[in-house]
C-alpha cells in the first residue's frame, strides 16, 4: 500500500501557507532598518513609537495592491510601466531603485560582518567576502523553491528582538501611551526621522519585489508559461492568499520595528546613549546595559536579517533593470538561461561590498537612503494606485473603496511629509 502524504502541521503548515507577502515584510527589518529603528529609540525615546501602529494599515495595502498586480498581470511593476507608461519614467525609476539598492546591500553586508566579528571573532574582512559569497550562492545557484524556503524560515531570526524587548525593564504603561498617542514636533530633526522610518518601512525595493515574486509563484504553479508573458490563469483564492499573506507579514514587520524601538528607548536612550551610527554598535552599547545575552541576541539577528533582506534587495534592483531592457529573469531560471538577470544581481552584490571600503560612514549612507526611500516613494505609489485603478490593466480587479482610500491617503501623507523636509533643508 502506498503511504498517502501527511500535511504540514504546527508550525511547518505556517509556513506552508505564506508566501511572498510574509517574506517581504520580513525583510523590511534589515540592518539598514534595525540601525534606523534603533537610533529612533535611543535618540527619541518611546515618543516615535506611534509609528510602527500608524504605518502598518498602509504598508499592508500598498503591498497588497502591488502583489495583486503582478498576481493579474503576470508581469512586474517595471514589466506594467514599460508597457502602459512613459519610458523616462520606467528608467528614472529603475535608476533610482538600482542606486538606494546597491548602496543598502553595502550598509547590510557591512552591518553583518561587524556583527559576526563581534560574536564569533575573525576579522571583518573575512566574514564580509564570506557573507557575500553565501548571499550570492544561494541567489544564483539555488532553485527558486528551496531558496524560497529558506528566506521564510529565515525570518524566525527576527524574533530575537521581541524577546531581547521582554528581558529588559520596561514601562508599559508609558509604552502603550506613546504607542496609542502620537507626538509630534516640526523640528528638522524629528521630521527627518518621520521621513527616514517612513521609508524604511513603505520602500520602493519592496513594491518591486513582491509583485515580481507573486508571478515567480505563478511560473511555479504553472499558470503562467514564464515572467511576462502571456495571461496568468489563476484562481480567485488566490488574490484572498495575496491579503492574509501580506497583511500577516506586514503586522509582523511592525511588529519587530515596535519591539527594537522598545528596546534601544529602555536602554540607550534611557542611559544617555543618543548616537547609534551602526546595527552592530546598538548590540556594543546594549551589552553593559541589557547583558550578555541581550547583546548576543540582538547581534545574531543583525546577521539573520541581513541574510534576508540583501538578496530581496539585489533580486527587487535584478526584476527591475531586466523587465525595463527587455532580459530573460525569474530566480526559476537557471543562471545560464538568465545570464543578464543574475549578472545585474552579482554585480548590485559586488558594488555594495566595496562600498565598505569607502571612507563614507556606513551609517549615514544607510539613514539617508531611508530618507532618500521615503522622498522617492511617493511617486512610485502614484503610479501603482493608477496601475490598481485602471481596468485596462487590471480588469474586474482593480482597488476596492478601502485600498483607495488606504492608498492614497498615505501618499499624500508621505508626499506632504518629504516636501516639508526639502523645505526645512532650505
Amino acid at each position: 500500500m502506498k503511504k498517502k502524504n501527511k500535511k504540514p502541521k504546527g508550525i511547518k503548515k505556517f509556513f506552508a501557507n505564506l508566501g511572498p507577502g510574509f517574506i517581504t515584510g520580513a525583510s523590511d527589518d534589515d540592518p539598514s532598518g534595525i540601525a534606523t529603528y534603533s537610533q529612533t529609540g535611543a535618540h527619541f525615546g518611546y515618543n516615535q513609537l506611534w509609528t510602527a501602529l500608524f504605518s502598518f494599515p498602509f504598508m499592508a495595502t500598498i503591498q497588497e495592491t502591488c502583489g495583486r498586480i503582478g498576481l493579474v498581470t503576470g508581469k512586474g511593476l517595471a514589466g506594467v510601466m514599460k508597457k502602459h507608461y512613459s519610458r523616462s519614467i520606467l528608467y528614472f525609476s529603475v535608476l533610482i531603485l538600482l542606486i538606494s539598492n546597491t548602496i543598502n546591500i553595502g550598509a547590510d553586508l557591512g552591518a553583518m560582518a561587524a556583527a559576526g566579528r563581534l560574536v564569533f571573532g575573525l576579522p571583518f574582512i573575512v566574514w564580509l567576502l564570506g557573507i557575500t559569497a553565501v548571499t550570492l550562492f544561494l541567489q544564483v545557484f539555488i532553485s527558486y523553491k528551496t531558496y524560497a524556503q529558506f528566506l521564510k524560515y529565515l525570518t524566525l531570526t527576527l524574533l530575537t528582538y521581541i524577546v531581547v524587548a521582554v528581558m529588559v525593564k520596561q514601562d508599559w504603561i508609558q509604552i502603550a501611551w506613546a504607542t496609542f498617542v502620537p507626538s509630534f514636533s516640526f523640528s528638522k530633526e524629528y521630521l527627518l526621522n518621520i521621513v527616514a522610518i517612513l521609508g524604511t518601512t513603505i520602500s520602493p525595493y519592496l513594491f518591486f519585489w513582491q509583485a515580481d515574486q507573486e508571478v515567480e509563484e505563478e511560473v511555479s504553479r504553472k499558470e503562467i508559461r514564464s515572467m511576462g508573458v502571456g495571461t496568468p490563469k489563476f484562481k480567485s483564492r488566490e488574490l484572498k492568499a495575496i491579503k492574509i499573506d501580506t497583511i500577516i507579514g506586514m503586522f509582523f514587520s511592525n511588529l519587530i520595528m515596535f519591539f527594537i524601538i522598545v528596546t534601544t528607548a529602555s536602554t540607550l536612550g534611557l542611559h544617555g546613549i543618543t548616537d547609534i551610527q551602526t546595527a552592530d554598535q546598538a548590540a556594543m552599547a546594549l551589552r553593559p546595559i541589557a547583558g550578555d545575552f541581550a547583546y548576543l541576541l540582538f547581534a545574531l539577528g543583525i546577521i539573520g536579517t541581513g541574510l534576508l533582506a540583501v538578496p530581496v534587495l539585489a533580486g527587487s534592483a535584478s526584476y527591475a533593470l531586466a523587465e525595463s531592457f527587455g532580459m530573460k529573469e525569474g530566480l526559476y531560471k537557471k543562471f545560464k538561461q538568465a545570464h543578464g538577470f543574475y549578472g545585474v544581481i552579482t554585480v548590485a552584490t559586488i558594488v555594495g561590498l566595496l562600498i565598505n571600503f569607502t571612507p563614507i560612514s556606513p551609517f549615514k549612507m544607510l539613514y539617508y537612503t531611508a530618507v532618500l526611500n521615503g522622498v522617492c516613494a511617493p511617486p512610485f505609489m502614484v503610479i501603482i494606485m493608477l496601475i490598481a485603478n485602471n481596468k485596462k490593466i487590471m480588469g474586474k480587479y482593480t482597488n476596492k473603496k478601502w485600498s483607495n482610500w488606504l492608498g492614497w491617503s498615505i501618499t499624500g501623507i508621505m508626499s506632504v511629509c518629504a516636501i516639508a523636509l526639502i523645505i526645512s533643508l532650505f
